[in-house]
């Protein structure tokens, strides 16, 4: 059975999404977990066709997690509907800030010989986009929590829901019906929204959910470990520098490492430069770690994401995925290897000069930088917090 998953917190252009699915695509029904019942102690469960509702059902929380027992639920359903030989495909809708990509690795990583994921969608309203992507507001503040302890912001989720999949249904201008929840607009889209639509995720596949082939999309197929791979900071398809309505994106590469302290002094100022940041760098005080950059709506994760490839051994390199090995290959410095700073800012207004005057002012000086590695790492630390070490 085929399986396509939609996504997103743009909950109208969703539900649009789903229902043009299920009208348009014979034998497919979807399914749905509505976490918002989890405060009675169970997670919802619908099935409908285009014709209505067909069953329901509840899972019971795992853990106090409501994303727990979807988890645990969502495959053992699929297989169920599978094995009835009437559903042609399922559509996967998922609840509010539930992230596509955990739910990708559950349905292909269980093993199921009955089902086979074939498209991965996350619904778009253009004109919420900036909206949602400059919300800091926690998900527990905003009523979209999975769990308790949730630490997620809406901002940081609409990120990674709209970048990870390959394609974007986007919502008819026409198709809005009041007021947005979250954010409490309702706006029509205009040329600005579009185009930092098309910089956020340059690659994806855009489709008008009204008039587009939001069919062929469903059904085209879905490579779980490229899209893992497209997201992870080592080798992430970063967006390239572009300037149109507006909207700006500015790549910012260096081959030198940043001092730690004067970069975590400027964190405010680079975090608030944009409405979208994200890609690796290099800290003098940590030369074989490569740090991940993830910002949006005013806030910023900073993460290890392992050693650069240069500091492991020979023996190790074997151990490594080709698209690792590849994409270092791009960036390799003679003296360096893979080391290096890359960085992506997205947004309206983005004053270019001025975010690469401060991130230069964070680099190493030419005597810091000469003085040698043994040195740099005995520069005070000031990411330990950040990183939690």
């Amino acid at each position: 059975m085929d399986v396509a998953i939609v996504a997103g917190l743009h909950a109208e252009a969703r539900a649009r999404a789903v229902a043009r699915l299920l009208a348009t695509v014979p034998g497919s029904v979807a399914l749905h977990h509505d976490l918002s019942s989890a405060a009675r102690g169970t997670v919802a469960r619908t099935v409908r066709d285009a014709g209505g509702l067909l069953s329901t059902g509840e899972a019971p929380l795992v853990n106090d997690c409501a994303c727990c027992a979807l988890r645990e639920d969502l495959v053992p359903e699929l297989e169920r509907l599978a094995e009835g030989g009437r559903t042609r495909l399922a559509v996967v809708e998922l609840w509010d800030s539930v992230e596509p990509k955990a739910m990708a690795e559950v349905i292909t990583g269980d093993g199921s010989q009955a089902l086979r994921l074939t498209g991965v969608i996350t619904a778009v309203d253009p004109a919420l986009l900036l909206a949602y992507l400059a919300n800091g507001d926690d998900l527990v503040d905003a009523g979209l929590a999975a769990a308790a302890s949730d630490q997620r912001t809406v901002a940081d989720t609409w990120a990674r829901q709209l970048e990870y999949a390959p394609v974007l249904a986007l919502l008819d201008d026409a198709d809005g019906s009041g007021i947005d929840a979250v954010v409490g607009i309702d706006t029509p889209a205009d040329a600005e929204d579009r185009a930092l639509l098309r910089q956020l995720h340059p690659t994806a596949r855009q489709v008008p959910i009204g008039h587009g082939d939001l069919a062929g999309a469903a059904l085209a197929g879905f490579d779980v470990e490229a899209a893992a791979a497209a997201q992870h900071p080592a080798c992430a398809l970063l967006p390239a520098e572009a300037e149109e309505s507006g909207v700006a994106t500015f790549v910012w590469h260096r081959e030198r490492p940043f001092h730690p302290g004067r970069l975590f002094a400027a964190l405010e100022d680079l975090t608030c430069a944009a409405a979208r940041s994200r890609g690796r760098f290099w800290l003098a005080d940590r030369p074989d770690t490569l740090l991940a950059w993830d910002a949006a709506g005013g806030a910023l994760c900073v993460e290890n994401a392992g050693p650069w490839l240069v500091s492991l051994p020979d023996a190790a390199w074997e151990m490594v995925p080709p698209v690792r090995r590849a994409a270092a290959a791009l960036d390799w410095h003679p003296e360096h290897g893979d080391c290096c700073q890359h960085l992506v800012f997205t947004s309206p207004g983005l004053d270019r000069d001025g975010i690469a005057e401060v991130l230069e002012s964070c680099l190493l000086t030419d005597e810091e930088y000469t003085a040698g590695r043994a040195a740099w790492k005995t520069l005070p630390p000031a990411f330990d917090a950040l990183l939690e070490v």
